[in-house]
């Protein structure tokens, strides 16, 4: 749509789970929000029906609380509760982590990208948030207001704009914030199949060779795949059934033989590390704030967690883009985004080095000595589900 009215308090650029996330919960606080996204996604059931999305996400029940909060879960015929997690090593290392040790009913959620992001969306427009369609092309700040001017010379200005628009953000090219790429050499290789066994809900990952696969649950016998390699031209060439034969070999037969769902795709692997979140009148959210390697799954938990943050202390605050605010919006979310960035870093590092004679040894003697001390293992679960 071309935007009908030009002020807003808030302009998020970026309709993806993150930013639309961020668009209703701000909205439903009552500001004055509008959505920036050229490619606003299908939400018909037919669309959404057709096939399974190969990109998955595992929500923590932390999320899932915040997004039910929102209206937006999807229905459960598409979430699979992850009742259990097997993860293995190179060398005979092994942890488990079970839902009924920790008490609660599932781990995490495992949900399709396009079934998140429609019920998100379908909130947006029960809301009534304008949606703009136009590119943006220009940003502009001062100490009062952003600016945004879109490709046909239109210009918004809002208290505040948030950058939620990906690893390659362009608000935050806008903003002048330099940003830390360290690239893992890497790409990440995705697929959904069908599984000969039943998962019973059962997530699995294995640390082999300086590659990491991950089997995620689907409903039914359905799994979706993240094979974590630096090969990834060796899988993506491979016909649908040789990719699902080696996929099965990979994971030494848990699932039966594995039949093919839905073609393969890879994405490049890299951690990124923006020198702040924030500037002037300016905030970055998911993504466009931070990227960590998919192996512990938390990518968009830590998104979804920037929002939660942003929303609970900028509440009753009557400036949304107020510099002490931001400051202390950045500030509050330096911990946990390091923290999660800097195990999933030390540990692919930690399997993903085949140099040095020790490390087999102490990379797997490890997993098995963590799987041995439940009160470590039932810390470890809480804070993997956001409790």
């Amino acid at each position: 749509m071309h935007p009908s009215s030009m002020n807003y308090e808030i302009l998020i650029i970026g309709g993806g789970l993150v930013g639309a996330a961020a668009a209703v919960a701000l909205k439903r606080q009552g500001r004055n929000v509008a959505l920036v996204e050229i490619r606003p996604p299908e939400t018909a059931c037919a669309f959404l029906e057709n096939g399974w999305d190969a990109r998955i996400y595992a929500v923590s029940p932390a999320n899932q609380a915040f997004l039910q909060s929102l209206d937006a879960w999807p229905s459960e015929s598409r979430v699979q509760a992850v009742r259990r997690m097997d993860v293995r090593g190179d060398n005979g290392g092994r942890i488990e982590f079970n839902a009924a040790d920790a008490g609660v009913p599932r781990l995490t959620s495992i949900i399709e990208n396009r079934w998140l992001l429609a019920a998100l969306w379908r909130q947006i427009r029960a809301l009534g948030i304008p949606v703009i369609t136009e590119a943006a092309a220009s940003l502009a700040t001062d100490i009062q207001t952003a600016s945004l001017t879109l490709q046909s010379g239109a210009k918004l200005t809002a208290k505040l704009v948030i950058g939620a628009d990906g690893a390659a953000s362009w608000v935050r090219a806008q903003a002048g914030i330099a940003v830390k790429e360290t690239p893992y050499a890497q790409h990440g290789v995705v697929a959904n199949f069908r599984t000969e066994l039943d998962h019973g809900g059962t997530a699995f990952q294995w640390f082999a060779g300086g590659d990491v696969l991950a089997y995620l649950p689907l409903p039914g016998r359905k799994i979706s795949i993240v094979w974590s390699t630096g090969e990834p031209e060796r899988l993506t060439a491979l016909a649908p059934e040789d990719l699902a034969a080696a996929v099965t070999e990979k994971g030494g037969g848990v699932l039966g033989t594995l039949s093919p769902l839905s073609p393969a795709f890879a994405f490049n692997l890299v951690l990124r590390r923006p020198e702040t979140t924030v500037a002037q009148r300016v905030m970055l959210i998911g993504d466009a704030a931070h990227t960590i390697h998919p192996l512990a799954g938390q990518g968009v938990n830590l998104g979804f967690g920037d929002v939660i943050e942003f929303a609970r202390i900028s509440r009753h605050a009557p400036d949304a883009g107020a510099h002490q605010l931001l400051k202390r919006y950045a500030q509050n979310r330096l911990e946990p985004v390091r923290t999660m960035q800097l195990g999933c870093d030390g540990l692919f590092r930690l399997f993903g080095t085949q140099t040095l004679p020790a490390l087999p040894w102490l990379r797997n003697a490890g997993l098995n000595l963590v799987n041995a001390a439940p009160l470590l293992k039932h810390r470890l679960i809480k804070h993997a589900m956001g409790l």
